[in-house]
């Protein structure tokens, strides 16, 4: 599961002790190859037994055999490989987050031509009693018929919050603290080549809101917003796509990604109040020289009618793996209108794919709450180190660190690309 955090220190570092792989059967993303030739089999088996992953460094630590986890890998029928391991986190909001993260992957044919499905999921306590459990899918039927995309969460958490906007200052922060509980669930019907035509259910539901270390008489943007003890969104999403990218976990050299989202939240559907917003997100991967690539992403929510509650409303890491705005915090800042772009470039650092690195840049800005229009830039650059958690599925272990304006800052940690 991709899952940003303000002060990232340590992703992923008890891996190379403790990568479990359960040896469903596998399927390769790169290079392709199909269970009754032997030919492709042979170039798969060659390929991967040169490149490393955290699991081949398990198995190397305790003296397990690799060509029996390349014969399972490449001659199987069923194409399935579904990799766990623990992780520790640490950041200046959560303190310690121990916890344990997983990857399935996998394709539901081998006969059609079929993009790789995936589900991320990770369970985590943290020193200061947050508990958070995010499950993340995207699933493909045979020849890419439908695709069937899942985001469903529980946390109970506490959380820095700074007001509406980007003027505000690390001297407006306090805590809102809450229960929540997201359920998105789309299905998507390609309906030409790589377009996509679908439709979907949203909810957001929060409970035991409560504001904590604020000075006595004190108004917050909440409370000027319309401060509640629970609230709810709840809407149905239409939305079209382009999507030719073959593995959505780590796309290849000329992938292209676009989708455009409406969504109409609706108090006949429980939620709070009715709005309406639109999402875009737009990515393209470029092949450059020296065996590079240049990712690009654009990602934007503008409300165009009505008030999102106060905690459903865009702003920085609120896209569904919470990674827009690298250098800043999570909600860090937020409006009723946000917008971002973001380039990385990509490079490997071991021929044996096991280490690489990125470089990137973002600007993000949010409307104001009185005048509901963009006026500040957020800038954000920062660099990154990339580890092979699953060669089979293309899966790394991030850890980026990024700089943003005013002296904000920090280390981010995703399972799998940031976009």
């Amino acid at each position: 599961m991709r899952k940003k955090g303000s002060n990232l220190i340590i992703f992923c570092v008890i891996d190379f002790l403790c990568c479990i792989s359960c040896r469903l059967s596998a399927q390769s993303v790169i290079p392709s190859y199909s269970h009754n030739n032997d030919s492709l089999n042979t170039i798969a088996f060659h390929y991967y037994n040169q490149q490393k992953d955290l699991i081949d460094i398990f198995n190397h630590l305790f003296h397990i055999n690799q060509n029996r986890k390349l014969d399972t890998a490449v001659n199987r029928d069923i194409p399935v490989y579904f990799t766990i391991a623990p992780i520790v986190e640490y950041t200046i909001a959560t303190g310690f987050s121990p916890g344990v993260a997983g990857n399935v992957a996998f394709k539901t044919s081998d006969k059609k031509k079929t993009n790789v499905s995936s589900i991320l999921a990770a369970i985590k306590y943290t020193e200061k009693q947050q508990f958070m459990l995010p499950v993340q899918s995207t699933i493909w039927t045979p020849g890419n018929k439908f695709n069937l995309i899942g985001d469903w969460r529980y946390y109970k958490y506490p959380q820095d919050a700074f007001g509406i906007g980007a003027y505000t200052t690390e001297a407006d922060k306090y805590i809102i603290s809450y229960n929540y509980v997201r359920f998105y669930e789309q299905i998507i019907r390609r309906i030409s080549n790589s377009i996509y035509l679908g439709y979907g259910y949203q909810l957001d539901y929060h409970w035991h809101i409560k504001e904590e270390q604020l000075t006595p008489g004190r108004i917050t943007d909440f409370q000027k917003y319309g401060f509640t003890e629970t609230s709810t969104s709840s809407g149905i999403n239409v939305n079209v796509s382009f999507d030719n990218r073959e593995n959505s976990i780590n796309p290849n050299p000329g992938s292209f990604y676009a989708n455009l989202q409406f969504i109409q939240n609706s108090t006949l559907l429980g939620a709070n109040s009715n709005y309406s917003s639109v999402i875009m997100d737009f990515r393209k991967y470029i092949s450059v020289p020296l065996n590079t690539l240049l990712a690009v992403w654009f990602y934007s929510v503008i409300t165009l009618k009505g008030s999102p509650p106060y905690l459903d409303l865009p702003g920085m890491g609120t896209d569904m793996y919470n990674n827009t705005g690298r250098g800043y915090e999570q909600s860090r800042f937020i409006g009723k209108k946000f917008i971002d772009l973001e380039a990385e470039l990509r490079f490997k650092i071991s021929r044996n794919g096991l280490v690489g690195g990125v470089i990137f840049a973002n600007a993000s800005s949010v409307s104001e709450m009185i005048s509901n229009r963009f006026e500040v830039i957020s800038p954000g650059v920062g660099v990154g180190l990339r580890i092979k958690f699953n060669k089979f599925s293309n899966t790394n272990a991030c850890i980026d660190f990024g700089k943003g304006r005013n002296g904000s800052g920090g280390f981010v940690g995703n399972l799998g690309e940031v976009f």
